[in-house]
């Protein structure tokens, strides 16, 4: 098998890397790699392989120089000649950057990018699969308490939070496109966070906003609502074993922690609290209540009796004296927002599929596994991450 793999060096395309890197079956892996030059580019693929002293193989592990945002990648893929014996590609690339000053950026990676992968895709003779890895929040944002099913993406009517699920859809409804179905694999992650075994995670993507609830400590959402969320060696799994498959039934498959495993903000709460003792204790409120807070990190002296937060002060006292700036206050809320929208959905994707056509079982809840790896967030630069997400 020669395999070609985009975002090798992002979290989950990292983790897919070394994976597949470990497959008797698969001769090569071509990897897209934004980089200055292919020894700039070597580099950055051993260190995917070095976070965890996994084995680099150069003869193996191929850097191909390109990014999604160039509108000549397709030509160049086209005419290279390493590449023309390519017979399966993993598109795992993708900004996920909720930001809305990245809006535009998101769709020129997210959609022309892999408009560009299959421009190139359908002139491989040999192509045998191209996976899609899109996310199960394509459904959108009316989609709300329930059991979501692959069947009900994508939808043009859908309406969305975030640019990013609505460019996932919209790579996702390419395929057919270019492609016809029986070498189409799509595989729809829920909501990744962090990494079931006890080491640290590749990336903090998503445990940011854990991490700004450990400093918050005063959570605008509902503590009991269900939410799916998966570690990254989870969908990784899945996805190496769906790619392998030669008895799959679909072409669509969510990877998710379904109705057996999901979790909610008060479980993983309680899954971190013990390894920070010292800070207040963690306090749910009204979701109705991130507007007044916001507001009121535009003027922090202006709480008085009659303001629905005042009975929080001991807790907007202890952001000011953490922060010390309400202009770092005001970003952490804007930038926590989007994803206590998603969490107030209360959206768990059905993984019938994935269950009956594999053997990864039930993924293990966030609850139980962040107990493992929960530690780590406080390593991680929430004010950084505010603006990067």
């Amino acid at each position: 098998m020669q395999l070609f793999l985009t975002g090798a060096t992002g979290f989950l395309g990292g983790e897919l890397l070394v994976e597949l890197a470990k497959k008797t079956e698969v001769d090569k892996i071509f990897c897209l790699v934004r980089a200055k030059n292919e020894g700039d580019a070597v580099l950055r693929l051993k260190k995917v392989f070095e976070l965890h002293d996994d084995y680099f193989d150069p003869l193996k592990i191929i850097p191909i120089v390109g990014e999604l945002k160039d509108s000549e990648l397709a030509t160049n893929l086209i005419n290279n000649e390493q590449l023309k014996d390519v017979d399966t590609i993993i598109h795992s690339a993708a900004n996920t950057s909720f930001s809305k000053i990245y809006d535009d950026l998101v769709e020129k990676i997210n959609i022309t990018g892999t408009r560009q992968i299959l421009e190139w895709a359908r002139t491989l003779k040999k192509l045998n699969l191209f996976t899609y890895v899109g996310t199960a929040t394509i459904c959108g944002s009316t989609v709300k308490n329930c059991i979501v099913t692959e069947d009900m993406s994508p939808n043009l009517a859908a309406q969305h939070f975030v640019k990013y699920s609505y460019t996932k859809m919209m790579g996702e409804m390419l395929l057919k496109e270019y492609l016809p179905t029986d070498k189409i694999l799509v595989v729809r992650p829920s909501i990744i966070m962090g990494d079931s075994r006890p080491w640290v995670p590749r990336s903090y993507v998503i445990l940011w906003a854990l991490a700004t609830l450990n400093e918050l400590r005063l959570f605008p959402a509902n503590p009991t609502v269900n939410i799916d969320i998966i570690p990254i060696d989870y969908a990784t799994n899945s996805i190496v074993e769906l790619v392998f498959n030669k008895h799959r039934k679909h072409t669509v498959y969510h990877i998710s922690s379904g109705q057996q495993s999901c979790t909610t903000p008060e479980k993983v709460i309680a899954a971190i609290k013990d390894f920070f003792p010292e800070k207040l204790d963690f306090q749910f409120v009204s979701k109705s209540l991130l507007t007044d807070m916001k507001k009121w990190s535009k003027n922090t002296t202006s709480i008085n009796e009659q303001s629905h937060l005042f009975q929080y002060k001991d807790y907007l006292d202890y952001w000011i004296d953490n922060f010390g700036d309400n202009t770092k206050i005001r970003t952490l809320l804007y930038a926590l927002e989007p994803y206590i929208n998603f969490m107030e959905l209360g959206q768990i994707f059905d993984n019938t599929r994935l269950l009956e056509d594999t053997n990864v079982g039930h993924s293990i809840p966030a609850h139980v596994y962040l107990k493992n790896c929960g530690k780590h967030i406080e390593a991680i630069n929430i004010f950084e991450g505010a603006v990067d997400f």
